[in-house]
């Protein structure tokens, strides 16, 4: 799984936005790297984990012909209290790390493969995502 080498900050605080006024993301937004790319649609939070599951599903349908990039990189560390803990007595211990995720932003590419192949891998590790996702191309890339 992902996850940074050394944090400035153990437990970073929530930083929660409204969800009416969520604005879509202007950084990585444009394929850089492959020929097709999955566009986030939605905000949330993308934990380690599941972008390792999407990886291995991309990495797998790809086999050895394709090339794929991962352009989010889970750098956020996320908290959680043991079960059945009550209020109070401080924040939870660091569990993971996770990568915000805003609308429009690109999160893998792939390259190297025929389309249909690239539109499956990336089906399949959109489904492995707490977000609902868009399957673009370089030709339906400014649409």
């Amino acid at each position: 799984m992902l996850i940074p080498k050394k944090v400035k900050f153990r437990k970073w605080q929530t930083g929660r936005t409204n969800p009416k006024t969520v604005s879509p993301s202007t950084r990585g937004t444009r394929l850089s790297f492959g020929s097709y790319g999955l566009k986030s649609e939605t905000e949330a939070r993308v934990k380690s984990a599941q972008i390792e599951s999407a990886r291995k599903v991309i990495s797998r349908t790809l086999t050895k012909a394709g090339k794929y990039w991962i352009r989010i990189f889970p750098d956020r560390p996320y908290t959680a209290k043991a079960a059945e803990m009550g209020m109070g007595k401080g924040k939870g211990d660091p569990q993971g790390y996770c990568f915000s995720v805003l609308p429009g932003r690109i999160i893998f590419e792939v390259d190297g493969v025929e389309e249909a192949v690239a539109n499956e891998a990336l089906r399949k590790a959109g489904s492995k995502l707490p977000i609902k996702t868009r399957i673009i191309s370089r030709s339906h890339q400014w649409k």
